[in-house]
């Protein structure tokens, strides 16, 4: 695996290579894992049935897509610039650990931190153990490489998810997510539908519900409180990942569209549709590269150093990269 940039971001922590990094060869690597992903049997016309009719309709329409200023320039998330959605359907909540153990139970899929055997844990979720893992990320050591560690063991070995099926799986790449909508006759976002359905409705918002972080003085998603990265109070209720559903959903019905873990969208990485006369209609981001979109922000987002948790944020990882938190939800066409 490859090393992403992270400068500038708390939230995401791309893969060094276990072996010898100038080695890496991204054409390789992608097509042996979008090959793993392509080979998952589809379930079925009854099981996409069943998941589409628990997911949500969003309308479509013309919105204006992005920030007016960006916190983050490298995040190419500005200016605003409006964008035409036709109606789609989309997973009221992230694929939760419930969720993706059906799916492995019916394929026997392995995500790619099963097959390379290590994932990215924040260093507080470690507890006791934190000194059994010492390597880091350049420039982020709250992040440790634990080997074992993956979708059904969150925090590496002696983990598990069993009093957590409502949370939103993590440790899954950009193909992991692919594997899963091809199982279920779905797909992902696109980046623009995503960014659109977060909205809910409303105009030039920064967050699902509104402008206030704290609406009425509550917390209204899972980000970091404390002194980022020594202490989380966990004021908000929640250390690591909350359930899938646990604040109030937006407009669309839709939950944790900011906050809780970042997800995965189809789109690779670069600039924003263009702005022209006319909205650009149902974008699909550039036609090539190599990093993918991941939308929302996380638990680990903080307003002292990566406040990525608005409905505008947006950040590129590395396809086969993992970590705790990183999941994702799935759309559908209407």
């Amino acid at each position: 695996m490859t090393r992403t940039d992270t400068s500038d971001s708390c939230c995401k922590a791309g893969k060094p290579s276990s072996t010898n990094a100038a080695a890496y060869d991204p054409v390789a690597t992608h097509a042996r894992y979008i090959a793993r992903s392509m080979a998952v049997t589809p379930g079925g016309p009854a099981l996409t049935d069943e998941l589409r009719a628990g997911m949500k309709g969003i309308p479509g329409g013309i919105f204006e897509m992005g920030a007016r200023r960006s916190t983050f320039p490298a995040d190419l998330d500005s200016p605003r610039r409006k964008v035409k959605v036709s109606p789609f359907l989309m997973a009221p909540t992230t694929v939760t650990n419930s969720d993706f153990a059906r799916f492995v139970e019916a394929t026997g899929y392995s995500t790619v931190a099963e097959e390379e055997g290590w994932s990215y844990v924040f260093h507080l979720l470690l507890g006791d153990n934190l000194a059994n893992w010492p390597e880091s990320p350049p420039g982020l050591p709250w992040w440790r490489k634990v080997d074992g560690a993956r979708w059904s063991a969150p925090e590496g070995p002696g983990s598990d998810v069993t009093s957590r099926p409502d949370h939103p799986v993590v440790h899954v790449t950009w193909y992991d997510a692919v594997a899963y909508a091809r199982w279920g006759g779905l797909r992902l976002p696109r980046e623009a539908e995503w960014e659109f359905a977060a909205r809910g409705g409303l105009k030039n918002k920064k967050f699902p519900w509104g402008n206030d972080m704290m609406p009425g003085g509550r917390y209204a998603m899972n980000t970091f409180q404390g002194e980022f990265p020594k202490v989380n109070t966990g004021d908000d209720g929640w250390i690591g990942t909350a359930s899938a559903d646990a604040f109030e959903p937006n407009g669309y019905g839709l939950y944790t569209m900011t906050g809780n873990v970042w997800e995965w969208v189809q789109d690779f990485f670069g600039a924003l549709p263009e702005a022209g006369v006319m909205p650009a209609t149902d974008p699909v981001g550039p036609a090539g590269g190599y990093a993918r979109v991941q939308r929302g922000g996380s638990y680990l987002c903080h307003v002292s150093y990566c406040d990525r948790y608005h409905v505008h944020s947006r950040t590129q990882n590395d396809p086969d990269s993992s970590a705790g938190n990183g999941g994702f939800r799935v759309a559908a066409d209407a």
